[in-house]
């Protein structure tokens, strides 16, 4: 019996009641470490524990899925169709890592023109290990250290000054970043991306969409999910970080660009066998994301007016920021904070080493206690 017969003729039933935790789910609700009650103002999304991911794989596969064969079919192939209608694009395709997504993007763009233009602060540039030179042959050129926004002052004088060398050396891609998360997730500024969209378009050069956070854009810059994709060739997300999937990736495009691009996932060892437990529970939480994220600002912004009325505590927002803010704390116990707040399965980083503050990171999960109780947890860690 093949895995999908297995999962249509009752075997999903069978399978949910091995996965570690799996029975947990009717009786958490009267237990006092009630599952899905943690408060987590570190992580992007719901930073799913194993147990609670057990739960809603399990009803992921009670629900009606498929699975795939080496990432391709069945719920992969559901997932693909989703985003690919989320996004505004004709077409999508899984891919294990955002790091693949974004090295298969820029190298399938790029095309005979080698040259990469990228931000300085971005993913891509910082965090995949020189994986675009040591494996697709590309040279990438950093452009706007410190800087969430990339000019298009900076894209004109590089692409000018690489047609213009000895040797032709023209730039085959721009990619952006956005938020840009070693910029506090910061989003680059909407206006000057059309701009280099335009420039770009007008040069032949392609452009990708690092948007591994995209779906928190809308909410603070007023502009769609489709209004920023259509400014790209290409855009990649995450489905873990949101999504709450235990790992991967969608890249999106034109059918022309994703038609076969699954034979280069294969040969960058990114076809896994059965991806579908990685990802079961995503579509739900992406279909109501902005919905749900929406909400959770509200939630945030209520615990700021509580904090802030109590005298001790101050927030900061960045002015292009997403989904963090910063707390400071003037108080001789805020060191201990993240201990004391842990014992009320409250999630806190450590205060910064430089300015004190505490990143506070806005997800569902503070949908789970009343923005004023909340307060009072802080207060009262405060105390002892």
């Amino acid at each position: 019996m093949d895995r999908r017969t297995f999962l249509g003729t009752g075997g999903a039933a069978m399978a949910a009641s091995l996965l570690p935790g799996a029975s947990l789910a009717a009786g958490a609700a009267g237990r006092k470490d009630a599952l899905f009650q943690r408060i987590d103002l570190v992580s992007d999304g719901l930073a799913l524990d194993p147990r609670e991911y057990a739960i809603r794989l399990q009803e992921a596969v009670a629900g009606g899925l498929d699975a795939d064969n080496y990432s391709r079919g069945g719920a992969i192939e559901r997932l693909e169709g989703t985003f690919a209608r989320l996004l505004g694009k004709p077409a999508a395709m899984f891919v294990a890592t955002g790091t693949l997504a974004n090295h298969i993007a820029v190298r399938r763009l790029a095309g005979e023109d080698r040259r990469v233009l990228v931000q300085a602060e971005s993913h891509l540039y910082n965090d995949s290990g020189d994986g675009a030179s040591n494996l697709g042959g590309l040279n990438l050129v950093p452009l706007g250290e410190g800087q969430a926004t990339l000019r298009l002052d900076d894209v004109q004088q590089w692409v000018e000054r690489s047609r213009g060398g000895r040797v032709r050396n023209a730039v085959g891609v721009i990619s952006i970043e956005t938020p840009v998360r070693r910029r506090d997730h910061a989003m680059a500024d909407f206006a000057e991306i059309e701009r280099i969209s335009r420039y770009a378009r007008e040069q032949g050069i392609r452009l990708h969409l690092d948007g591994a956070r995209l779906f928190t854009l809308p909410h603070h810059s007023g502009r769609s999910l489709a209004e920023y994709t259509a400014l790209f060739d290409t855009v990649y997300v995450s489905l873990w970080k949101h999504f709450n999937g235990a790992s991967g990736a969608i890249l999106a495009g034109s059918a022309g660009f994703v038609d076969g691009l699954y034979h280069e996932r294969r040969m960058f060892g990114g076809a896994l066998p059965g991806a579908w437990p990685l990802v079961a529970p995503v579509e739900a939480y992406a279909l109501r994301f902005q919905a749900d994220y929406a909400q959770a600002w509200r939630a945030a912004d209520a615990l700021i007016g509580h904090l802030q009325a109590d005298g001790r505590f101050k927030a900061r927002k960045l002015a292009d920021g997403t989904s963090r803010f910063f707390l400071a704390v003037a108080d001789a116990s805020a060191q201990a904070l993240p201990e004391r707040l842990r014992a009320h399965d409250i999630i806190l980083s450590r205060p910064h080493p430089e300015t004190g503050e505490f990143a506070i990171q806005v997800n569902p999960t503070l949908l789970r206690m009343d923005p004023a109780e909340l307060a009072r947890r802080f207060t009262g860690a405060l105390a002892g």
